[in-house]
């Protein structure tokens, strides 16, 4: 039986009808401040929070709910005697629904409200009437998403609220009081100073389930960090096609965040997370066309990511290709009248590029959570330091910056060969540097001839400056490092390849 209800929502979604269907049912309402005033407009009967306590909402409003008379009514447990004889004692009543949500801190965050704002908006009533209620969740309902209002309402009626449901809707205001605190803690340690702090609150809102994982026999989800702001595959809107996979989101990530390295319009193609063709240029179709041009064979079910809108002319190229999916900004209206022929094809948009420096990049292992800054460093041509007796012309140096930025996005073991600022072949994820630079000149197809190259690690011998020589490889971009760069930096001096070196080693895993 359910005979009355605590109501007192900052989100007040709903919840003028959800009072009206528990007023029809004959259950008594009490309510605080605001959400009392908007039910006694709606002439719904309400019973005053400080009418059950006698005493008044305190602080401005700081103080409300929090009071034995409020408390005692949501913890006491029905079958025990010495509960209900307390509260009789005491002259108390149990409340058996709680209808709770909290102040906004987490749209107060995302407004840039300063500080004062965003402290008031710490609910301090409001999680702990939720925990209590769902404490005594085998006595008492409690709600805090609008979502479900109109189910409990339904189930109240028909008298099939279980205790299944019950501890469902408990679950729901633990994991609810649990992200709002998280919430609260990550603000609160950029106080601390602290990069990393000794205890890590993470917070990720589900966005949808897939399919399945990495593969068939696999169950898998995808959630969203609450606190993305920068465009990324999280906040993408899915315009048309089949139901994105794990895999498809993995490489749709890979390949925009690649493309977000470049001013310039620039496309990239990736398979199983590493791109097997990059390319930036002076039009959106030009850079797709060339980063496809690069391995072809690859590219056979690829995913599609441009820093530019996808025009109609970069849409007539994809078309009649075997495509999983195409991330950029936006799609203009007549590239998707041509891409939605292919109802298949996945089309996301992500809205305008905003990059967000900094950051974290977390990597989950069995028990346990690695976390390190994110991988963003930046280089010049004023950065670089020659390590040979030729040092590079200045579209050498151009292009070896270009092949560079794709580094950092390739597995390791890497190397990237590029022309310009297009990528001619690329060699990822190998055990051995050496075997790198043969897999990027086998996929090079003949087209290393005068490309320079990027290695993501230093060359712990000159085998693979041999390797690059025979391919005719003009410049090389590597951190340096090695006990033996005098060997590598001798071989290259011997071939006429000018190098060049970062100090920045670029290992991905």
């Amino acid at each position: 039986m359910i005979k009355t209800a605590l109501i007192s929502v900052s989100d007040k979604e709903g919840i003028v009808d959800l009072a009206k269907q528990l007023n029809k049912l004959g259950i008594k309402i009490i309510s605080t401040g605001n959400t009392a005033n908007l039910l006694k407009k709606n002439k719904i009967d309400v019973t005053l929070v400080s009418d059950i306590t006698k005493f008044p909402e305190m602080l401005g409003g700081r103080v409300k709910s929090v009071h034995p008379g409020i408390f005692a009514g949501i913890l006491a447990g029905r079958k025990n005697k010495h509960h209900l004889s307390e509260l009789k004692r005491l002259g108390m009543d149990t409340i058996d629904l709680v209808v709770v949500n909290f102040y906004p801190f987490e749209a107060a965050l995302k407004k840039g409200a300063g500080l004062k704002e965003i402290i008031e908006n710490i609910d301090i009533g409001g999680p702990a009437l939720v925990r209590a209620a769902a404490k005594n969740y085998e006595d008492v309902l409690v709600i805090v998403e609008p979502d479900d209002y109109s189910l409990v309402i339904d189930k109240i009626k028909s008298g099939e609220i279980g205790i299944k449901d019950r501890a469902n809707l408990a679950a729901k205001a633990f994991s609810y009081t649990a992200r709002y605190d998280s919430i609260i803690n990550s603000y609160f340690n950029a106080f601390t100073q602290s990069q990393f702090p000794e205890v890590l609150n993470l917070t990720f809102k589900k966005i949808q389930n897939l399919r399945y994982g990495e593969n068939p026999y696999q169950t898998a989800s995808f959630y969203r960090d609450v606190f993305t702001e920068q465009s990324c595959v999280s906040i993408a809107k899915q315009l048309q096609g089949r139901e994105l996979s794990f895999n498809n989101i993995l490489d749709a990530d890979a390949a925009f965040e690649l493309v977000k390295e470049f001013a310039a319009p620039a496309a990239a193609v990736i398979k199983h997370t590493n791109p097997s063709g990059v390319a930036a240029a002076g039009t959106i179709e030009s850079a797709y066309r060339k980063a496809y041009e690069t391995d072809p064979k690859s590219a056979f079910g690829s995913i599609v990511a441009l820093n530019r809108n996808c025009s109609l002319e970069t849409a007539k190229i994809i078309q009649p290709l075997f495509v999983e999916a195409v991330i950029c900004p936006k799609f203009d209206e007549s590239a998707l009248r041509i891409l939605r022929e292919k109802k298949n094809l996945r089309l996301l948009e992500t809205g305008q590029i905003k990059k967000r420096k900094g950051g974290y990049d977390l990597k989950k292992v069995k028990g346990g959570m690695l976390i390190q800054t994110d991988n963003c460093p930046e280089i010049s041509a004023k950065s670089l330091k020659a390590a040979t007796k030729r040092k590079p012309t200045k579209e050498e140096t151009a292009s070896l910056i270009f092949a560079w930025k794709v580094n950092k996005h390739v597995k390791s073991n890497s190397i990237v060969l590029a022309k310009g600022s297009v990528t001619v072949g690329i060699g990822a994820g190998q055990m051995s540097r050496v075997d790198a630079v043969k897999l990027a000149v086998m996929k090079s197809e003949g087209k290393s001839k005068g490309a320079v190259m990027s290695s993501d690690a230093f060359f712990p011998f000159r085998d693979g400056i041999d390797e690059a020589a025979k391919a005719g490889v003009t410049a090389v971009i590597q951190p340096g490092g090695s006990i033996r760069d005098k060997e590598v930096i001798d071989a290259a001096n011997e071939y006429n390849i000018a190098m060049v070196f970062t100090g920045l080693r670029l290992f991905r895993h």
